[in-house]
């Protein structure tokens, strides 16, 4: 997911978001880390996640909602390649918060890292609609095939 994060930054018309994406970067590592450190003594040395974090992603999420249309159907995936990675993006960290929900049952989580992914993966979804406003693309809303 982070290598991902890195290619959207990459890719961004938005150059703006840079900075942001490359803290989610940061938080990312700081993620994977506590969930691979099983010691406790050891995962105290490391930096948390933290309700600051996700309050982080939650301004975000408002200050590019504040441009947008209401959003009044699903949207399909796509329209743009940058629009494209986000939402791969977003799935990536829909499966990784399943799995850390998983995990938990079984193992102690970090307080806030399942949390953190699921606003992230909101976030990356309020990005990929930012995206497609500035590249000048149209959202292709999903009507289901009536049976």
């Amino acid at each position: 997911m982070n290598s991902y994060i890195g290619l959207l930054s990459d890719l961004s018309p938005d150059e703006s978001r840079n900075p942001e994406l490359i803290r989610i970067q940061d938080r990312l590592f700081t993620l994977g880390a506590l969930l691979a450190t099983e010691n406790e003594a050891s995962k105290k040395r490391l930096p948390s996640i933290t309700l600051e974090d996700i309050s982080f992603l939650e301004a975000s999420i408002d200050r590019m909602e504040e441009s947008l249309d209401p959003i009044k159907t699903f949207v399909l995936p796509g329209g743009h390649p940058t629009v494209s990675y986000c939402h791969i993006s977003r799935c990536v960290c829909r499966r990784a918060e399943r799995i850390c929900v998983e995990l938990s049952e079984i193992n102690k989580v970090e307080e806030f890292v399942i949390q953190y992914l699921n606003r992230l993966s909101d976030y990356l979804f309020v990005f990929s609609r930012h995206l497609t406003k500035i590249l000048n693309v149209k959202e292709t809303p999903w009507v289901p095939e009536k049976s």
